[in-house]
């Protein structure tokens, strides 16, 4: 049993709770390897972030769970070393069972999000619970979901998104007794977040996602007051990312994301936690493809992974100080 108190990592309670008396959201960067580890942790302590380090059950395993462990403890001590003492949680984003939860509560993670939406309430409910029972002996918090985001990434796919049913908050939190709530109010996975049968065009020709449904947010902050509330799928699809990747190569089709001005209208919401992924891979791949194009004959991959962790960096400071509102919270 590793405690992740002793690797430096904290875990989201205090952190939630700033988040919302200050009306911002934390970031919740994915990584998979070195170079986004540098850029996540290299922006949030330029810009003064508390941030979320956050590991799917695939990037476990692509990373090896004993490596990740060290990386996060690492992070904590670049973050140090490069003069700042940002509150750094390490997460597992989509957790689908017991085992898979207590197997990273047991490495070091100071926070499990346990994935039960895809089952029967009352099935939902009972798993939740039993993390959450699991989790809470160790200090670890635990996330939950009600609601199903529609797409695909890693390996979380749904081709029907439901919303989340406000009048089912109350009793699956008292019940569970989890420390946040993640929700499905029109947000989605992976980079092609729409059809474009469900977009409109504006006048430059981009595809326009249909709104977040705020009413639905609005209902259960209600029934809710002042708890954690998270939004998976926030990736905004930047379409510069997405025109060099076509330019160099690439064939993305139709990709769009989550505006950015409501994802910051929901950072200053009950909404403390809003994950991104996708855009993180679209500024590596756009990075790595236009070097590739451009300079063919290169072959060491600091020369291309470099410029890539370089981008990635941009993309987080971006989103920490003009999307999240977390820029400058940690003094």
């Amino acid at each position: 049993m590793i405690s992740y108190k002793d690797l430096g990592l904290v875990n989201t309670r205090e952190m939630f709770k700033k988040a919302i008396e200050g009306g911002y959201a934390i970031p919740a960067f994915n990584f998979n390897n070195m170079e986004q580890m540098q850029a996540i942790i290299s922006a949030c302590v330029e810009c003064s972030s508390p941030v979320i380090l956050q590991v799917s059950s695939g990037a476990r395993n692509y990373a090896n769970q004993t490596l990740l462990r060290y990386m996060a403890q690492g992070a904590v001590e670049f973050a140090k070393e490069m003069g700042k003492n940002i509150p750094i949680v390490l997460h597992l984003d989509h957790g689908n069972s017991f085992e898979l939860c207590k197997s990273c509560i047991d490495m070091g993670f100071s926070s499990v999000m346990i994935d039960g939406s895809h089952l029967p309430y009352e099935e939902n409910v009972a798993l939740t619970k039993k993390v959450v029972d699991y989790a809470h002996q160790f200090d670890v918090t635990v996330e939950g979901e009600l609601g199903v985001l529609a797409g695909v990434e890693d390996e979380v796919s749904s081709e029907v998104a439901h919303y989340t049913r406000p009048e089912e908050v109350v009793d699956f939190v008292t019940k569970t007794g989890c420390d946040s709530l993640a929700i499905s109010i029109g947000t989605s996975h992976g980079a092609n977040k729409f059809k474009p049968e469900q977009c409109t065009r504006n006048a430059d020709g981009i595809l326009v996602p249909p709104p977040l449904r705020f009413d639905i947010l609005e209902e259960i902050e209600k029934q809710l007051p002042g708890f954690p509330i998270v939004l998976h799928g926030s990736s905004s699809v930047p379409q510069e990312y997405v025109k060099i990747i076509n330019t160099h190569g690439g064939a993305l089709k139709d990709a769009v994301g989550i505006p950015e001005e409501e994802l910051r209208k929901a950072a200053k919401s009950a909404v403390c936690k809003i994950n991104i992924d996708s855009d993180g891979r679209l500024a590596m791949t756009a990075m790595v493809r236009k070097i590739f194009v451009d300079n063919p004959a290169e072959f060491d991959p600091r020369k291309y992974l470099g410029p890539a962790r370089d981008e990635l960096k941009k993309l987080y400071k971006h989103k920490c100080e003009n999307v999240l509102g977390s820029a400058g919270t940690v003094e």
